[in-house]
């Protein structure tokens, strides 16, 4: 017996039923299509515009079905109960055998139909998508895409001549969601959707919101990609991250743009893909002792110049590198060497690409109709409505879907605050205030909070961090508490504060002084990253080194003297890549780093230092276990600001060692200098940012100091040391 038959109405064997098909208009094809009814009275109604005839194959016999009268490329006619194929014969007398479509039932089952149309499903990219799968004893694709205003809905691709109405979908109820089960379509095959929206107009082919795959751009249309079956081998790192990603762990991220860390020459200069990156960088990464990667966007997207951050294919790895599960190889190349995965997640805004989000059923349906809520002025993309519960959930579950099927270990939530703000860079009149007459956007909290109140309660070990810009207060606070329910946060205070202070000529930052202590103020105000990021070395900004005032060697040394301030001071570390080694050109996405400046002694020598600072801060609990806790932090010198000179203690409450991080911002040597002390006896000098093996002049303490009782600065003991100029000495307590 068929495992399936189609409803038959009256209405579906009707003239205008049988048009409906032909032109491509019908929002029910299985009334017509496929099988109806059984045994002798059983029926089969197939449609294929290049045929010059048609039968259906049973059992090895061969049933020719008949034209439909007015209907150009519609069959129909009896064929007995069980499974068939279809084998159309063309007007030069060519013939092919194809499996019919419209004989198999429904995939989606009724808990999922009634989860989406609730918009409540947690991992809608199960249901949703191109799913490769056997149904009903049949190999092929399983297709569903939500469209709740569409009059029709196909998938179109090569396998159908592009033709919309060769594989019209089934709408599934009041859900909004259509679906088609295409047999004989599977890995890498081509398909976009075709939509007749709710006014019957035809909308531009849109590419698949929850596609696994897209081709290179500038083409764009979804790829099918089978993302099951792939074997990790990272348990030792999954049964363990939860204790590398908390706030007493030592976190220091190496942020990177995947297309522009190193090209290959030989091969037209294109990118690294996944697999070499999961030897060439991941490898990098880990020599140079950071305990996190944090890529730039890596969901498709059809800009280059946007860096990815404005994705199209929200779950789909760019296929700039390669396939999803050769990303899959990047991560688990990460985890095996002890390394996490931060990706940057933008939710904050798409853009208007034809074959995008934008009006994706001919209706407003992922964007806001009204452009004072549904535009951004600053990038010209669409904002998604946030209040919408189906693009609610269609952003929570896409967030839940890179922790889960890619082992990602974060998420960095770019743009949060213009997020938060419905008059974010909008004049007064161009913005629509909330419902009590606010400027909070009421709609994109609930859903922050919501993302992660679902991605830590559903994955275990992970953080999510915010690049919020603004006081919104309790971005890292839990949401039980009001909190927006982050992991950390970006300080971007502390960023805009101390390069500031760094970029002025020495010998006015005594005027200045405030710019390197006021984040004292409120570092503990949240779960802190201090950032050094991509935003820092573009679009005329130059890059680290050449916002260092003096020579090149005082640039040097102040570059050196500022990531030993950076690794001393309370806070995450995140580094762009490039700064580690002082590049001299701001980032450029479009072609790799300056590896030939890299091996030059005194760039190599910064580079060296980051190393080493990254070894230290992992080694000394006092230094990470208290990053996010006021007590964990003291003043010893604060007020110097003649002589431009810091000096603070960072402790564990254990028994690890204090440490002591001394800042000298002036280029005069101060050879004597007093320093306050947590207690007397011998105190290693762990970093100096002046040694020679970093490209300085080699001056300091020869190996430590020694710290005699009696109250100095606040403290009960002192020692008096040689402070290099425009450097950072950090002493470590012995015993």
């Amino acid at each position: 017996m068929a495992k399936t038959q189609n409803s038959h109405p009256a209405s579906a064997a009707s003239p205008e039923a049988h048009r409906s098909i032909i032109e491509g208009r019908s929002d029910d094809p299985f009334a017509v299509l496929g099988p109806h009814g059984s045994g002798t009275d059983r029926t089969v109604t197939a449609f294929d515009p290049g045929a010059a005839s048609l039968a259906a194959v049973a059992r090895g016999t061969s049933h020719p079905l008949e034209p439909v009268e007015g209907a150009e490329g519609l069959f129909r006619g009896p064929v007995p109960d069980g499974d068939y194929t279809l084998r159309g014969t063309g007007p030069g007398g060519e013939t092919w055998d194809v499996e019919d479509p419209y004989r198999f039932g429904p995939v989606m089952g009724e808990m999922d139909e009634y989860l989406l149309g609730e918009g409540t499903h947690q991992r809608i990219w199960q249901v949703l998508g191109a799913h490769v799968l056997e149904h009903e004893g049949t190999r092929g694709t399983h297709f569903a895409v939500w469209a709740p205003s569409a009059r029709r809905v196909s998938v179109v691709g090569e396998f159908n001549a592009w033709d919309g109405r060769r594989a019209q979908m089934r709408r599934r109820g009041s859900t909004g969601v259509w679906e088609i089960f295409l047999p004989g379509i599977g890995e890498g095959a081509a398909y976009k959707y075709e939509i007749v929206g709710a006014e019957g107009q035809l909308q531009p082919l849109k590419a698949d919101p929850v596609g696994f795959g897209s081709e290179h751009p500038p083409q764009t249309s979804s790829i099918v990609r089978d993302i099951t079956g792939y074997g990790w081998h990272d348990q030792d790192w999954m049964d363990s991250r939860e204790g590398r990603n908390g706030r007493s762990a030592p976190i220091s991220i190496y942020e990177a743009h995947l297309g522009s860390w190193k090209r290959i020459a030989e091969e037209g200069k294109r990118p690294l893909s996944y697999k070499e990156a999961a030897e060439q960088f991941v490898d990098y990464v880990h020599d140079m002792g950071f305990t996190h990667i944090e890529l730039m966007p890596v969901s498709e997207h059809p800009f280059d110049g946007s860096w990815g951050y404005q994705p199209v294919g929200l779950f789909a790895p760019t296929i700039r590198h390669g396939p999803p599960h050769e990303f899959r190889d990047l991560v688990d190349a990460a985890h095996r060497k002890g390394i996490g995965m931060i990706l940057d997640w933008v939710p904050g805004h798409f853009p208007s690409d034809k074959h995008g989000l934008e009006r994706f059923d001919g209706t407003a349906l992922y964007e806001h109709a009204d452009p004072r809520e549904g535009f951004h002025q600053d990038w010209n993309t669409l904002i998604y409505n946030y209040g919408r519960i189906e693009v609610c959930n269609f952003l929570v579950s896409n967030a839940l879907y890179w922790l889960e099927e890619y082992h990602v270990d974060g998420l960095r939530v770019d743009a949060v605050a213009s997020m938060l703000y419905r008059d974010y860079s909008r004049a007064e009149g161009e913005w629509v205030p909330n419902k009590d007459g606010g400027r909070e956007n009421y709609e994109a909290i609930a859903m922050l909070q919501k993302m992660n109140t679902m991605t830590y309660g559903e994955t275990e070990g992970v953080m999510t961090v915010a690049e919020e810009s603004t006081s919104y207060p309790g971005v890292s606070a839990p949401v039980h508490t009001g909190g927006l329910g982050f992991g950390y946060k970006w300080n971007m205070g502390w960023m805009n504060d101390t390069l500031s202070y760094m970029a002025k000529d020495p010998l006015y930052r005594k005027h200045h002084h405030h710019q390197m202590t006021f984040g004292l103020h409120y570092a503990f105000s949240e779960n802190f990253i201090l950032p050094i990021s991509h935003d820092e070395v573009v679009h005329g900004k130059g890059s680290m080194l050449t916002k260092m005032p003096g020579s090149e060697a005082e640039k040097l040394a102040n570059l050196r003297a500022y990531y030993g301030f950076m690794w001393g001071h309370p806070g995450k570390k995140l580094l762009f890549m490039g700064s580690e080694f002082a590049q001299p050109t701001e980032w450029n996405h479009s072609s790799q780093l300056d590896w030939e400046t890299a091996s030059k002694p005194q760039h190599e020598g910064i580079r060296r230092l980051v190393r080493d600072l990254n070894t230290l801060y992992r080694a000394e609990p006092s230094l990470h276990a208290r990053d996010c806790e006021e007590d964990g932090f003291q003043w010893i010198e604060a007020n110097d600001a003649d002589n431009s000179t810091f000096a603070w203690v960072r402790r564990n409450f254990d028994a690890s060692p204090e440490v002591v991080v001394v800042s000298n911002f002036t280029p005069v040597e101060r050879p004597e200098y007093r320093v306050g002390l947590p207690a007397a006896g011998k105190w290693r000098e762990a970093m100096n940012t002046d040694a020679g093996v970093y490209g300085g002049s080699n001056r300091g303490n020869m190996g430590g100091v020694t710290a005699k009782p009696g109250d100095w600065q606040g403290q009960p003991a002192s020692a008096t040391m040689v402070l290099p100029p425009l450097s950072t000495v950090i002493l470590v307590r012995e015993g």
